[in-house]
């Protein structure tokens, strides 16, 4: 299968990898606006060659959109005008506005909306790694807006990043990744602030910073070309988790103020239950 990967970064260009490796692609074909990216993807042997968005639609069997979610949002609309049969998915981190975005298009049922979920806090096809999507989970959504060919089509792809799937509808999916990754990052994007705004000798920082604070800040170091457009889109559902989290933080906060260790106990005793669920 010729695939066509627009976007050739951290998750375009690990996929690209897998996919090569796996045999599902015989050849991959890089549509990136930077030529830094585009070298080194060749350089790298993460893509066969590099082609215009126009051209490597003609010769491509599958397009795998792997752009930051706005960009996706006005790119997208256009793809499909310009496809035939083509089967069309992405892989952003909001699905419901991107749908919508779609949904009266006569060509809807060659897309399917695709969220596999993985990512670091690095950015760019250096990032790129093998067996990066192993065990992971990849939703789809909306799926009974798509053609069964390309639902199959899509289903093998990640069969073959060795992820297991799941299956939702658009809005829920971003009610739930608002509170399992959006959410994670502004936390860490506000800790590492806190601590950059508190903490002026960064030599200390450097010293003294445990696994933990590491573990916590790490998000701190992603892209906002990216997690900007995300909380734009999820904005709604962000601003209920956020409200939420803020709650839980006061209920901290207030133990310490009054001296309610008992209380503050059994905050924390209870936030030990997700150990049920992550191990």
């Amino acid at each position: 299968m010729r695939i066509t990967i627009i976007g050739i970064g951290l998750i375009g260009g690990s996929m690209a990898i897998k996919l090569k490796e796996s045999g599902f692609a015989t050849e991959i074909i890089a549509v990136d606006n930077n030529d830094d990216h585009c070298r080194i993807a060749l350089e790298k042997g993460l893509a066969d060659q590099v082609m215009t968005l126009e051209d490597a639609i003609t010769i491509s069997d599958l397009i795998i959109v792997a752009i930051p979610v706005d960009a996706t949002l006005v790119l997208l609309p256009r793809l499909l005008s310009l496809i035939n049969k083509q089967a069309v998915m992405d892989v952003g981190s909001t699905k419901q506005m991107i749908c919508e975005a779609v949904k009266d298009h006569p060509k809807r049922s060659r897309f399917c909306a695709t969220h596999p979920m993985w990512g670091t806090e690095y950015s760019g096809p250096l990032a790129a790694t093998v067996n990066a999507f192993s065990g992971k989970a990849a939703v789809i959504c909306n799926a009974l807006e798509s053609d069964g060919d390309v639902l199959d089509t899509v289903k093998t792809l990640y069969a073959g990043l060795n992820m297991h799937l799941v299956t939702m509808d658009a809005k829920a999916h971003d009610v739930h990744t608002a509170y399992i990754s959006h959410v994670s990052h502004i936390t860490s994007f506000a800790l590492a602030n806190t601590v950059l705004e508190k903490e002026k000798e960064d030599d200390a920082i450097f010293e003294l910073a445990s696994g933990g604070f590491e573990s916590t800040v790490r998000l701190a170091k992603s892209n906002p070309e990216m997690w900007v457009p995300i909380f734009e889109q999820n904005r709604d559902n962000v601003l209920d988790v956020l409200n939420e989290h803020i709650s839980q933080l006061k209920k901290f906060k207030a133990c310490l103020e009054k001296d309610n260790y008992e209380y503050l106990a059994a905050l924390i005793k209870n936030a030990n239950s997700i150990e049920r669920i992550i191990k």
